[in-house]
């Protein structure tokens, strides 16, 4: 049975809820409490328990919002005349959206995401990513070997100085990121090329839900 829709009043209490917690979790990361949330709103704790009585909700609905915001970024770079300048946008403008994101951060490379989501996640941005890396290796700005994960894997190592650096340097990210990509343009890597189910497990996707997936997929 689908759900009934709030009342108005219900609804914007529900959407400033969010916005606070949202903008808590961005300032102190997600340990942030219900009564935070509670007292920057300006409601009872009853209200915020009565709208998000599963605090994971919160957090899916943060994921969510940043799976969006990534593709859209991933077909803005698509648009780009130049592959590898398009590919390096696209890097940089992810890392921008955690940078000022505690919270976001800690989701991302904390194995808290909801593995239904990064699975979506993967399925929507995967494809636009690997058209801008084909695009890439067809114009020799990259080595033929580069995957999609090697991506992941980029984004896993700078966001793991980002948060080491959040207090000390916060812009050393991005000399991370200009490292390791400039090291992708022109390394020999492996001839192993990791897989789908290797960027789930990064992500800390569990079996469990690779494999429900896989058996809810058509044959071909």
């Amino acid at each position: 049975m689908p759900e009934r829709p709030l009342r108005r009043d219900a609804e914007r209490n529900r959407q400033l809820l969010l916005e606070t917690a949202h903008a808590l979790m961005a300032r102190d990361g997600l340990e942030v409490t219900y009564e935070e949330i509670a007292i920057a709103a300006g409601t009872g704790m009853g209200t915020v328990y009565r709208r998000f009585p599963d605090r994971q909700k919160l957090v899916d609905i943060l994921f969510a919002e940043h799976i969006d915001a990534v593709v859209e970024l991933a077909r803005q770079a698509c648009q780009s005349d130049n592959p590898w300048t398009g590919l390096t946008w696209f890097m940089e403008q992810q890392l921008e959206l955690e940078a000022g994101n505690r919270g976001l951060g800690q989701l991302l490379r904390g194995g808290r995401q909801s593995s239904e989501l990064v699975m979506r996640g993967r399925a929507q941005i995967t494809p636009l990513v690997t058209d801008l890396l084909e695009r890439a290796i067809r114009s020799h700005q990259l080595p033929a070997t580069v995957m999609p994960a090697d991506l992941v894997t980029i984004h896993l190592m700078v966001g793991a100085v980002m948060d080491a650096a959040r207090h000390i340097d916060p812009d050393l990210w991005r000399r991370a990121l200009t490292m390791a990509l400039t090291g992708l343009r022109h390394a020999e890597l492996p001839v192993r090329q990791p897989d789908d189910e290797l960027i789930d497990r990064l992500f800390g996707v569990p079996a469990t839900a690779r494999d429900k997936k896989a058996a809810n997929e058509p044959a071909e």
